[in-house]
């Protein structure tokens, strides 16, 4: 068996721990990313809801909540899909289809939608939900058409209400009460009144249908499907939670691709730089293989030696961090949570695959690396093994350097290509500028390192006798040097990119907003505004226009033939009073606002390959296909809307078609306070940044989490490399030189290790950023001086502490 344990491979973990134990160090660390990622993936994979609202009934009919298109031609197709951003909805007609179904006893149109009582916001229900939903009477009836039950304080039957919906304000008679429960203040319509004025005429959210006496659950849904005849989605179970919460989507969509992408990009780190330690540990005893080999051991028994030591140490190392790991994850998902980005009624998968994935991962790693790291020991004569490990080999590997250069060629490629797109093709191109740079700062490790301790290296020449002795060291040993510039380069340029890609993107919407809003009051209302507010607000006194806004998103086709989510602003008003409140920008063509004509941010019309007279398919918010023409293209998209169309075109495809913002010029606060909400210009700036703040602590936690192993994973080297010097610096002692000459030489060696991090670390940044940001806001990255010195700072000083710790402790007996 080429991988039984042996005497020798037990005898080296048990007498020299030490040595182990920066690997044990990193296989953990790398297992814990591992294991949080593949949490979070499985999460988004497995994720439900339990139905609520639809607990009562067994068979649930929606529309499908997703976008579906075909990327690519011929044997390159592939079927895609990205969620909605907002509620798709049935043809009422299926209803009568739903209720044809051998076993269905009744089926149900489900609404749901919202109105104003003055100035409270009720949720609306046609009243045959609560067939399902469970509600009772506390008196009078259900209500006929022009009638309105209602479960909210102080209703009584038989007085008249008035409610606002997409239709105006009308008075409704209550025809009876239910007792108000815990949720928000309700209101149920006949149902054909309720159909008529949710603001999708002849469109229904769901169809809810009861099964006759007998009927199993997976029989109705088998018979509905067929009635339906594939138009729409027929869900049982838990997955009735899908139908209720579109918000699901996006979940699932977030979680997949936190634990997905950034997992990928991650655990490729972790297992970089987990490969990179055990690849020191074994080059740190390069002597000790010498002598072996030296007294006749046979490479397969040096090969096997070294499989054996990982086999012992990388499991356990594996199994102690899948613990943090899953703490991490959930740390992690909870603040998702929190902050909205997923629904209440999710819950955290965990089970054994992504567990064993992680133990799989770093004992593969392990493996792999030692494996590498001994073919040249294992392989050459006895007596050149014993020259080698005296001294550090200075050629150039045949496989890395021809690997390592082309990883720099393809570098400058992709960054090429990033500066000339834009949007997210921008963006993913950078992301492959990144991985690239550092994956050519891997390879040529011990060049750079050579390169690096030279060019550093001069300036200390003339600082003293450590300092000299520190560059001569740093040039000798240029592959120990290369071990842990590698990790600091990788925690730099990540969370630089991470970190400033925020910061360069939140600084150009707010210059974009500055400068863009150029109304005097801005009147908003999160339940939205009455829909004769935009009027009202024209008619009052110093008000010269006055413009609607109802802000959604829409799908339009990105450079790859995908669809993308994007702000869209839709107006009431005319094109003449929007250019008085918002300064766009305009690039190309004349705004316009008429009906199926539409004005596009430049980037995002760049991106989507039209410009100014041409059409574009887009999805409106329920998924709509619609096909307006571009009139205009402008340039302050990112800190308005990217979008701009009337809101005729889109009212009728979102939940709330209220406009949920006034923008005026002119008027005064005295006449325009009892529309809504009244900001001023930086006030709506400062409440719109908020908008921003998911984004920015994703960024943050991902540069943490991915800055912070790279720190651990660089300190972890440093502490390797000088505890594994003990015998250099006791040498150093006995020629004569003191404690504080070696601990300063020391110093000076862990300051070229983090400089040169540093410097190589904010040149990837920058070759990333600069065309990354050029493509998404045509303006150079934006890098807040005191959060970069930061980063410098906290990297010297973990050098510095790395370095100078363990070497106190290996002086303290020379």
């Amino acid at each position: 068996m080429a991988y039984v344990p042996n005497g020798l491979a037990r005898a080296a973990v048990r007498f020299k721990p030490a040595a182990f134990a920066g690997t044990f160090v990193a296989l953990m660390m790398a297992s814990l990313i591992v294991a949080a990622c593949g949490i979070l993936l499985e999460t988004g994979l497995r994720a439900s809801v339990p139905p609520g609202r639809y607990a009562g009934a067994p068979v649930v009919a929606a529309a499908d909540q997703q976008a579906r298109y075909v990327i690519g031609s011929g044997e390159g197709r592939s079927a895609e899909s990205t969620p909605l951003p907002d509620r798709a909805r049935l043809d009422a007609a299926l209803l009568s289809r739903a209720a044809a179904a051998p076993g269905a006893r009744t089926a149900i149109a489900d609404v749901t939608f919202p109105v104003r009582s003055g100035d409270r916001s009720l949720t609306a229900h046609g009243w045959g939900s609560t067939a399902f939903t469970g509600e009772k009477l506390a008196t009078g009836r259900a209500p006929h058409p022009g009638e309105v039950v209602l479960a909210a304080p102080g209703a009584a039957v038989g007085e008249r209400t008035t409610l606002t919906t997409a239709d105006g304000p009308r008075s409704y008679r209550v025809s009876g009460t239910v007792a108000p429960s815990g949720s928000a203040p309700t209101a149920w319509f006949a149902d054909s009144d309720a159909v008529r004025v949710s603001g999708h005429p002849g469109r229904i959210d769901a169809i809810a249908v009861l099964p006759k006496a007998g009927v199993p659950e997976a029989t109705l849904k088998t018979q509905v499907a067929d009635a339906l005849g594939g138009r729409a989605k027929v869900h049982t179970g838990d997955d009735r939670g899908t139908a209720e919460d579109s918000s699901l989507a996006y979940a699932k969509e977030m979680l997949t691709a936190l634990g997905g992408s950034f997992g990928g990009i991650a655990a490729m780190t972790a297992v970089f730089t987990a490969a990179g330690t055990v690849a020191l540990s074994v080059g740190q005893r390069a002597r000790e293989y010498a002598l072996l080999r030296a007294i006749g051991t046979t490479p397969r028994q040096i090969r096997r030696t070294i499989a054996t030591e990982t086999l012992l140490v990388a499991p356990v190392a594996a199994a102690v961090g899948l613990l943090p790991g899953i703490a991490l994850a959930d740390w992690w998902f909870g603040q998702l949570r929190e902050k909205g980005a997923v629904p209440r009624g999710v819950e955290l998968s965990v089970s054994y695959i992504p567990l064993v994935a992680a133990v799989g991962t770093a004992v593969l790693t392990a493996l792999g690396a030692g494996y590498l790291a001994a073919r040249r020991p294992s392989r050459i004569k006895p007596g050149q093994a014993l020259s080698e490990a005296a001294v550090e080999p200075v050629r150039f590997g045949w496989i890395r350097t021809p690997l390592g250069l082309a990883a720099t060629a393809g570098g400058a490629v992709f960054a090429g290509v990033a500066a000339n797109t834009s949007g997210e093709d921008a963006a993913n191109a950078a992301l492959g500028v990144v991985m690239l740079f550092m994956l050519a700062v891997a390879l040529l490790g011990p060049l750079v390192a050579r390169a690096c301790a030279a060019l550093f290296g001069l300036p200390l020449r003339g600082a003293g006798a450590p300092a000299a002795l520190a560059a001569a060291n740093s040039r000798t040993n240029a592959r120990r040097l290369a071990s842990a510039i590698t990790p600091i380069v990788l925690a730099m340029a990540f969370a630089s990119v991470l970190v400033f890609m925020h910061t360069s993107e939140d600084r150009a919407a707010a210059d974009q907003q500055r400068a863009g809003i150029t109304a005097d009051h801005i009147v908003t209302s999160e339940a939205g505004l009455a829909p004769d507010a935009v009027r009202r607000a024209a008619r009052a006194d110093g008000v010269t226009s006055a413009v609607g806004l109802l802000k959604t998103s829409v799908l339009v086709p990105a450079g790859d033939g995908s669809l993308r989510a994007a702000s869209a602003q839709g107006v009431t008003g005319t094109a003449a009073d929007l250019a008085e409140v918002q300064d766009l920008q305009i690039r190309t063509g004349a705004l316009k606002l008429g009906r199926n004509e539409i004005a596009l941010d430049a980037a995002l019309a760049r991106s989507a390959g039209v410009e100014a007279g041409d059409r574009v398919a887009i999805r409106l918010p329920d998924g709509t296909k619609a096909e307006p023409s571009v009139v205009a293209t402008y340039g302050r998209g990112l800190g308005l809307s990217e979008v701009t169309l009337p809101t005729a075109d889109v009212r009728h495809h979102v939940t709330a078609p209220l406009p949920t913002e006034i923008w005026t010029k002119g008027g005064s606060a005295a006449s325009l306070s009892g529309l809504g909400t009244l900001k001023d210009r930086d006030g709506y700036t400062t409440a719109q940044s908020l908008d921003r703040e998911m984004n920015a602590w994703a960024n943050t936690t991902m540069a943490a989490v991915l800055g912070g192993f790279a720190a651990i994973a660089a300190a972890n080297t440093l502490v390797m490399t000088v505890l594994d010097r003990r015998r250099e610096l006791g040498t150093l002692r006995l020629i004569g030189s003191t404690r504080r000459q070696v601990l300063r030489m020391v110093r000076w060696e862990a300051l070229i290790v983090a400089v040169a991090g540093t410097v190589i670390g904010s040149a990837i940044a920058l070759a990333t950023l600069v065309p990354m940001m050029n493509g998404l806001t045509g303006e150079a990255p934006y890098i807040p001086p005191l959060v970069y010195g930061s980063f410098v700072g906290a990297i010297l000083l973990l050098g510095l502490a790395s370095a100078t710790i363990p070497a106190r402790a290996a002086l303290r007996d020379a």
